[in-house]
């Protein structure tokens, strides 16, 4: 039900609004309004032999409670495979399906009576009979299906021993016989993973600053003077790497980066009224998820308790940015900002989980200062923020306010976050920074997991010491790899003229809906990707697109003519169904030492000795 200011007054709109806020009190068990709406239409599925028609009687503990509005047996097609890359078989069966009118306090899975010629046939309230949330299919959803779950263990150390076997037997298939073009993963180095798993990784080390105490931070714990030390130095580094004033690297993800800048916009926005209750940011614009825009960033992720809602059209304050007709990755500037002056957004959010273009940020910071439009530029950086710099982009040099990412794709650190900002004391928007400082602690983390915090400095040194090598051989491995593999045939993404990339990510085009089966026969080949949805496509289940990152291989040494050999190895089995798991397997046995990290024999003997004391 809509009321949007768009439809304006209407014929019964007053009643509907009280129907519906019927509906609302009821999906809250509270049936103090079931006057408005004494019956709802429900869907309800039978148990036993029998179709149900049309007027016939409902009924719940032997009390007549509605009837049957519409009724009838249809066929359901058996299901082959599980999951994702389950499709519908050959052989089918029948089930009973109704629609009745029923009393509204009647809740799913309530056990009904359908009565049919005198005789009460067993039913049951379903919130559904068919899903079409998961195309290109619409899946029936039958009664009493059961996913078989996992069962304990009756024997722990059998159960460990199996464990520990399983886990050796990945961690030699993804490290010894697995191509890796996730562009969301990255091997840590020797180093910063032995320092991840050392003393203080099962430690607590709570602080933050006081203003009495000149803003010192203070710590909750004691024996926590290591820390202390290891996160102003690695705020040093990545400040100096990022071009940035400030980085908080508390943050443990990258999502949770996204959702700390949102829930500290809202807390600067309300600055100087406290006592209020507060205002969500009144606009926001972003790139949308179908354009390759991050989860974390859309009203459905961490955006959602942040956004206002527009009253005209009932729907979440979130604009996106148009992009060009013939090149569906890469913003149209000209519209974006017809759009930023048209809609005022508090923030702007660029960046992308499926990225092939660099962020027009220059551009858009130079018109929003040159039309006084009062906004927050933010750049999500989670899969590029190992490639700051001068062979891509310079952030906080083109204009941006703020920066988040994930530390752990083409940063080649451990999993965490961080945010990090130009915005310096006496800034007008300084209170913005000293907002993320606290949504960051007390907000959003308590324990910020400090062996990864370690991890992550080692990371820093070893970024900061490769990246102008590291960097040039990402990006040209990625047009070399997008080339070739146009080269197979195969349909690759983006704009020719630029070898179809300008980051680390290649997409190839598959067709509607093969996605994920590609993928799964190139993980059957030691060959593993990401399935994407393209812009055109309505849905991660009907992805047609394929995602694929370098940066991971090019730590491990592999160079153009290494990714043309594997793009004919892709198009093999893309193309005609080859198996090359073997052809794949030596191929990657030439690649299994970790480049672009420090490897001296006294960082290995220092290494081995922290190895020995965990």
């Amino acid at each position: 039900m809509s009321f949007s200011l768009l439809k304006g007054d209407f014929v019964g709109r007053a009643v509907l609004a009280r129907q519906f806020e019927a509906l609302a009190r009821i999906a809250d068990r509270d049936f103090s309004a079931i006057a408005d709406l004494p019956r709802t239409i429900r869907p309800i599925a039978l148990l036993a032999r029998g179709v149900a028609r049309q007027g016939a009687r409902v009924l719940k503990d032997g009390k007549h409670v509605g009837c049957v509005t519409s009724g009838t047996m249809v066929p359901f097609w058996s299901v082959e495979g599980e999951g994702l890359t389950s499709r519908p078989g050959d052989d089918h069966q029948l089930r009973a399906i109704a629609l009745a009118l029923i009393d509204s306090n009647i809740l799913d899975d309530d056990r009904v009576e359908v009565e049919l010629r005198g005789k009460g046939i067993d039913a049951v309230v379903v919130p559904c009979h068919l899903r079409s949330d998961a195309p290109p299919y619409a899946r029936p959803i039958v009664v009493g299906h059961v996913a078989p779950p996992a069962e304990p263990s009756d024997n722990a150390p059998a159960a460990a021993l199996a464990l520990l076997r399983k886990a050796a037997d990945n961690t030699h298939w993804r490290q010894r016989e697995c191509i890796n073009l996730i562009p969301s993963e990255m091997t840590l180095s020797p180093l910063a993973r032995a320092l991840s798993v050392a003393d203080p990784a099962f430690r607590y080390a709570e602080h933050r600053q006081t203003r009495a105490f000149y803003d010192a931070d203070v710590f909750y714990y004691q024996g926590t003077d290591f820390i202390d030390e290891v996160e102003r130095l690695l705020e040093a580094e990545l400040t100096k790497f990022l071009g940035a004033a400030e980085v908080e690297t508390r943050i443990i993800s990258g999502q949770m980066a996204n959702a700390t800048v949102f829930s500290a916009m809202v807390d600067f926005i309300n600055r100087s009224r406290r006592k209020d209750e507060p205002r969500r940011m009144s606009a926001v614009m972003n790139n949308h998820i179908a354009r390759g825009g991050h989860l974390s960033a859309q009203p459905m992720g961490a955006l959602k308790d942040f956004v206002a809602h527009d009253p005209r059209t009932e729907r979440p304050a979130v604009v996106n940015f148009p992009v060009l007709a013939d090149n569906p990755y890469k913003m149209d500037v000209a519209a974006a900002c017809e759009l930023i002056d048209r809609h005022r957004p508090e923030l702007v959010i660029f960046g992308k989980s499926m990225v092939l273009h660099r962020e027009p940020v220059a551009e858009i910071r130079r018109f929003v200062d040159d039309a006084g439009i009062d906004t927050v530029l933010m750049y999500d950086m989670a899969h590029v923020l190992g490639l700051i710099g001068p062979h891509f982009q310079q952030p906080f040099a083109e204009g941006a306010d703020l920066v988040t990412g994930s530390t752990h794709k083409t940063f080649f650190g451990t999993q965490r976050g961080l945010v990090a900002g130009r915005l310096v004391e006496g800034d007008v928007r300084y209170d913005l920074w000293q907002a993320v400082r606290r949504r960051t602690f007390p907000g959003a983390v308590s324990n910020h997991h400090l062996g990864t915090l370690v991890g992550l400095l080692m990371a820093t040194y070893e970024m900061s010491h490769f990246a102008d090598t590291y960097q040039r051989a990402v990006l040209a491995n990625a047009k070399a790899f997008a080339r070739a593999l146009a080269d197979t045939g195969l349909v690759v993404a983006g704009d020719s003229a630029i070898d179809y990339t300008e980051t680390h990510q290649v997409v190839v085009n598959v067709g509607y809906g093969r996605g994920p089966e590609v993928a799964r026969r190139l993980e059957e080949n030691n060959i593993i990707c990401n399935y994407q949805a393209a812009p055109d496509e309505e849905s991660f289940t009907a992805a047609g697109a394929l995602r694929m990152g370098v940066a991971e291989m090019t730590r491990f040494g592999m160079g153009p003519g290494d990714l043309a050999e594997l793009a004919q190895l892709i198009a093999d089995v893309v193309l005609r169904n080859t198996d090359v798991a073997e052809k794949v397997k030596r191929l990657r046995s030439r690649f299994d030492t970790l480049q672009y990290c420090f490897s001296g024999e006294q960082h290995a003997a220092l290494a081995a000795r922290l190895l020995e004391l965990t």
